[in-house]
């Protein structure tokens, strides 16, 4: 295989991986009007109901309609209401009477470098949303013209508001005092002298935007658990391309409808930040849907390249059943509300409170999910100590080579012991072409007296794959590295861009072609696999370009995890080389024999 074939097999896989991307930007999916009149039947039991003897079933019970992009335009004037704690403000709005935006204290709206003067907005969630956090969007039968009543209270804030159909309708919002967790109760009640349906209510958990002009949208996402397993729904589902190729356009799709009155929560995500509606009991269903966000103007794409052009964000609600309310009757629900930071710590403390495992929406799940919460206590211990959390990255490569130092020195040597024999197994190919099964037998049998294995080689990377995708995934939620500096790196959790190439908005990337160079330079050190033919050892020799590309917009910290690790490999590469020379140099020759 000469060097054109190689140049052709790299820019191949190139393509394969960003094709995607660049279709996605260069031909962006048809947005479909979100349908306002379809209906999805569900039956179930309603929440607490007090003052009535018994449940009194609708005769006809209502369904559930789907969303609506349609807001309500109260008549009058805008009230707010802000109430704070140590970690965030709460802003509550009369229009909807509900939570209309959080920002959070200790983190800042974006990560500004190399510009230590520059204010730091806090973090805002919700703020890209025109329905509040457990707001009805657009159901005027159970929020009239959307104008409630607030009235701050000792703990939090009330909200009221008296419906044309003699419903009176209440939300009560509790803020603890140090902690992102908000308690909410809502009421129905019936002040009439009549039966009085209740529609299905759709309460709102919130909108998930990106945080940066900047962010990837592949972060963005809605999750929601149904007691035992969750449901991840991303811009792919909306997309809807077949067969999951961005150059097979399908219909896209304006909204999802999932549950089957097993909702036990949902939230809204983007990388480093959620929103999470818990139902004290589950929810019928969960509706979700993308909203295009506007893009932004010149100067901010002036400023910033590589600005998402077409921003757009999550919306996600819980819905519970319509039924008819008698006189007097109230139907009343409890929810938690959790709005702050993919914390770890902070969400297995909730989750192991309420029982809900809502520390899923960190995403360390699966059989690689054990390593990824093994790194993260191991960098957060480590930086309690007083690492900063580039050097915790630093030394728990340095551990996790030492573990596995042993391992990689038996199999360098294995390799170097299977390169010194192929002669004999290539004799004994040929010698046995024609009676495969008896080559194999032999090749076995040789392999054993020899003490060598063709597996030795790939047995180190293989046990080491778990925890480069545990690393992975960990840092690329772990808001603990969100503005970690190191060196040139002011944010460890995005990639390490020190400007851009003039005229082609191309980042200069300086860790990432470390780590291609340090690649580089351990193909040229690592042994070739036996019986490789020279064809496939040219194709493993550039092997490291392609990751190059691949990892090249990747966060800094992973690829200073990986650069590390590759300069640990290179130089357990050097010192088995020379130790085993110094050894060889020294063992004595028996005559009549030939040194090996």
């Amino acid at each position: 295989m000469d060097r054109k074939a190689v140049i052709v097999i790299a820019l191949s896989v190139v393509l394969l991986v960003s094709w995607y991307f660049v279709v996605g930007r260069i031909f962006p999916p048809r947005v479909l009007p979100r349908n306002t009149n379809s209906v999805a039947l569900i039956t179930n039991q309603p929440g607490s109901i007090t003052n009535q003897p018994s449940y009194v079933a609708a005769t006809n019970p209502p369904g559930v309609t789907t969303g609506s992009t349609k807001s309500v335009s109260p008549s009058q004037s805008e009230e707010t209401i802000v109430v704070s704690n140590n970690l965030a403000r709460y802003t509550f709005t009369s229009h909807g009477g509900g939570l209309k935006t959080v920002e959070l204290f200790d983190y800042p709206q974006r990560v500004i470098c190399h510009d230590p003067g520059a204010t730091k907005i806090p973090a805002a969630l919700n703020a890209n949303s025109a329905f509040p956090i457990l707001g009805l969007p657009a159901n005027e039968a159970l929020q009239g013209d959307g104008f409630f009543k607030l009235t701050q209270t000792a703990k939090g804030v009330h909200a009221e508001q008296a419906l044309p159909t003699a419903l009176l309708a209440i939300k009560d919002f509790e803020i603890s005092s140090n902690s992102y967790l908000l308690s909410a109760t809502t009421r129905f009640e019936n002040r009439g002298t009549q039966t009085v349906v209740l529609p299905a209510q759709e309460w709102n958990t919130g909108t998930a935007a990106p945080m940066d002009v900047n962010e990837s949208e592949m972060f963005l996402g809605i999750l929601w658990y149904n007691g035992s397993g969750k449901t991840v729904i991303e811009q792919s589902w909306f997309d809807n391309h077949m067969m999951g190729c961005g150059c097979l356009p399908g219909t896209p799709r304006s909204e999802y409808v999932g549950g089957q009155n097993n909702v036990a929560w949902t939230a809204v995500n983007n990388q480093f930040f959620t929103l999470a509606l818990m139902p004290t009991q589950p929810a019928n269903q969960v509706l979700a849907h993308r909203i295009d966000l506007p893009p932004p103007d010149r100067e901010v794409v002036k400023a910033n390249p590589r600005a998402n052009l077409r921003p757009f964000a999550f919306q996600a609600s819980v819905v519970h059943a319509g039924t008819n309310l008698a006189p007097s009757q109230i139907v009343q629900r409890e929810f938690k509300i959790y709005a702050g930071p993919k914390e770890n710590r902070t969400l297995e403390r909730i989750s192991l409170q309420l029982k809900n495992d809502i520390d899923i929406v960190m995403g360390y799940t699966g059989p690689f999910g054990i390593f990824s919460r093994a790194l993260l206590w191991a960098m957060n211990g480590l930086h309690a100590l007083g690492l900063g959390y580039a050097l915790a990255i630093i030394t728990i490569t340095v551990i996790i080579k030492m573990v596995f130092w042993p391992l990689t020195q038996a199999s360098t040597r294995s390799m170097k012991r299977m390169a010194a024999l192929q002669p004999q197994m290539t004799a004994i190919r040929e010698r046995y072409k024609d009676d495969p099964a008896k080559m194999n037998r032999k090749m076995m049998e040789f392999m054993k007296e020899h003490k060598v294995s063709p597996l030795g080689g790939c047995l180190p990377m293989l046990l080491q794959i778990p925890v480069f995708i545990g690393f992975y995934t960990m840092v690329r939620s772990a808001i603990e590295l969100r503005g970690a500096s190191f060196l040139w790196a002011c944010d460890l959790s995005k990639p390490d861009t020190l400007f851009y190439v003039p005229g082609l908005n191309f980042p200069f990337n300086p860790l990432p072609l470390l780590m291609g160079f340090t690649m580089l330079w351990q193909a040229r050190l690592t042994p070739p696999s036996p019986g490789m033919d020279p064809s496939q050892q040219k194709i493993m020799k550039y092997m490291p370009l392609i990751f190059l590309v691949i990892l090249y917009n990747y966060s800094a910290g992973l690829t200073l995890y990986w650069t590390v690790q590759n300069l640990l490999t290179i130089a357990q590469t050097k010192l088995t080389r020379a130790k085993d020379n110094a050894a060889a140099a020294k063992a004595p020759i028996v005559p009549g024999r030939k040194s090996k």
